[in-house]
């Protein structure tokens, strides 16, 4: 076995050496601004960049078409890690200090915000990073990356868990773009669970006996509610039991967002078909099996006064993350090793640009202090820790946790510079994170300080095996695998992805290339003011 050193630094060689097509890379992913389940130039772009690697790659994993796994090497350990490249709706952002939404497209289309581009190429960067010291130098295990799409809902993982495409796994790297640089160590992240909830009018012509009406006539009977009735009743029904789901503890949330029906031309005939979506996540199962039997209690009775019936289909349903105080020694022992971003002149400047064109006085460092310094594990965990009760574990919702109950998993924390305010309180609008998350000299810095830490993580996990062992000891500990106390994966193994519902997309029409939302000649296409 080679000295660990030389491994190491053949990882962190290769990555400065490729840096420049791996920015070039990010800056692709972040312009085709793909969103959730219809990310199909990024997939392609992955496949095709890690197969010139010499990877083996399943393209359309687990049933989902913008999904892959890509596989390199043999044996043990197999270590994982995923890239993510979905956008999101409504963030249309070019790389301008000033609002400025895609040129062609609605302003409502979609646009990345974490970013998840940078995301994805980071982990892609930190396993071509591993691939080139292993294959140098002999190191035995298997490198694999997950595409993963969708996941501002989730989407993905929790399907290629239930698929067993996590189950042979050692150890996970994965790491989000953050506005300063750690390792989340014992609070991890929480469950999120969406659901498509679907009313359909399968029989409206069943709701009234038309010879009780002196004329004939379809028109002139009273019309059955129907699925739009149905909706509606099932957004203010919810509204009003959503105080009852839960006591307002463990920092829930619920939101809901409507799929078109396609039946905008249908006059005066009765909906059909009607779908909202609910989305909601929480700090513990209970407390998500608790909303959901509100949410279908809702559902069963607005279907019977609206004359319809009610479905549901599952996007998602995540578990919480466990942590592994082993993997987050080792990755916070390598990020102090690679240290924190710098910002070059040219990002500085861009961020002045922006305060300028808000009429504020542009600052010397116009980012937040935290991009530019390492925050010890256990600074962040108080951090997070200070506003929350001490029986609540969890917060917020990530679906890297699925990993977690799969293997020993690290979650990565690195630099993504944000404007520092002027003031206490002060709130900059989203466009200013959007286009900074486009510019490379804003991004690239934290995104190779992630790429190198989680490469440095993956050959220490393939060289060190004492550690390795260690961490799954830990892992095995906390998540009782092979016992009772296990969590499965939530969803069932053949479960058929949501690929196909009324996602936001872009189409091509005999008028081009649009957003699901015509591209309106001006503004966003909304008419006159009431």
């Amino acid at each position: 076995m080679p000295e660990n050193a030389t491994v190491r630094a053949t990882a962190l060689d290769w990555i400065a050496a490729n840096e420049a097509r791996l920015s070039e890379f990010n800056a692709r992913i972040w312009a085709h601004a793909e969103p959730a389940w219809r990310e199909y130039k990024s997939a392609r772009d992955y496949v095709e960049f890690l197969r010139a690697e010499g990877w083996t790659v399943e393209a359309g994993s687990g049933g989902m078409p913008t999904a892959f796994v890509a596989t390199w090497g043999q044996g043990k350990p197999v270590l994982a890690g995923f890239s993510e490249y979905d956008a999101v709706p409504g963030n249309s952002q070019q790389v301008m200090p000033y609002p400025a939404p895609r040129e062609g497209l609605h302003p409502y289309a979609a646009g990345h915000t974490d970013p998840h581009s940078v995301l994805g190429t980071a982990s892609l960067a930190a396993m071509l990073g591993a691939q080139a010291a292993m294959r140098a130098h002999g190191v035995a295990g298997t490198l694999k990356l997950f595409g993963e799409p969708a996941e501002k809902v989730c989407g993905s993982k929790p399907i290629h868990a239930a698929k067993g495409y996590y189950d042979d796994l050692d150890a996970a790297v994965v790491w989000h773009p953050w506005p300063l640089n750690t390792v989340t160590s014992d609070t991890q992240f929480g469950a999120y669970w969406s659901a498509i909830i679907t009313f359909e009018a399968p029989t409206p012509e069943t709701w009234i006996n038309p010879s009780l009406m002196p004329i004939e006539g379809s028109h002139a009977v009273a019309r059955c509610p129907g699925a739009l009735d149905a909706l509606c009743l099932m957004y203010t029904t919810t509204k009003y039991t959503k105080e009852a789901m839960f006591p307002h503890a463990g920092s829930w949330t619920l939101n809901e967002h409507v799929l078109g029906d396609a039946g905008a031309t249908s006059d005066n005939l009765t909906p059909r078909f009607a779908q909202i979506q609910y989305s909601w996540r929480a700090s513990s199962l209970g407390i998500q099996e608790q909303i959901w039997r509100v949410l279908a209690n809702n559902a069963r009775h607005v279907a019977g006064v609206t004359g319809c019936k009610a479905y549901v289909r599952w996007v998602t349903k995540t578990r919480v993350g466990v942590p592994n105080t082993v993997m987050t020694d080792l990755t916070w022992k390598n990020l102090q090793a690679v240290g924190a971003p710098t910002y070059p002149g040219a990002a500085l400047e861009f961020g002045r640009q922006m305060q300028r064109h808000l009429g504020l006085d542009p600052m010397d460092d116009p980012f937040i202090a935290s991009v530019t310094r390492l925050t010890p594990p256990e600074e962040n965990e108080a951090r997070m820790r200070a506003s929350l009760p001490a029986w609540q574990k969890h917060l917020s919702a990530d679906d890297y946790v699925e990993f977690c109950w799969h293997a020993p998993t690290v979650r990565l924390l690195a630099g993504r510079p944000r404007l520092r305010p002027p003031s206490a309180g002060y709130a900059y609008p989203n466009w200013t994170y959007n286009a900074l998350g486009g510019l490379p000299a804003a991004m690239d810095p934290g995104m190779f300080v992630a790429a190198k830490t989680m490469a440095l993580t993956l050959l220490d996990l393939a060289t060190q095996p004492a550690v390795l062992a260690a961490a799954q000891a830990e892992f095995r500990e906390r998540t009782r695998i092979g016992t009772p106390d296990w969590v499965p994966p939530l969803l069932p193994r053949d479960i058929v992805p949501p690929v196909d519902l009324r996602w936001p997309e872009y189409v091509t029409t005999p008028r081009g290339e649009e957003w699901t939302f015509p591209t309106p000649t001006d503004g966003t296409g909304a008419g006159d003011p009431l």
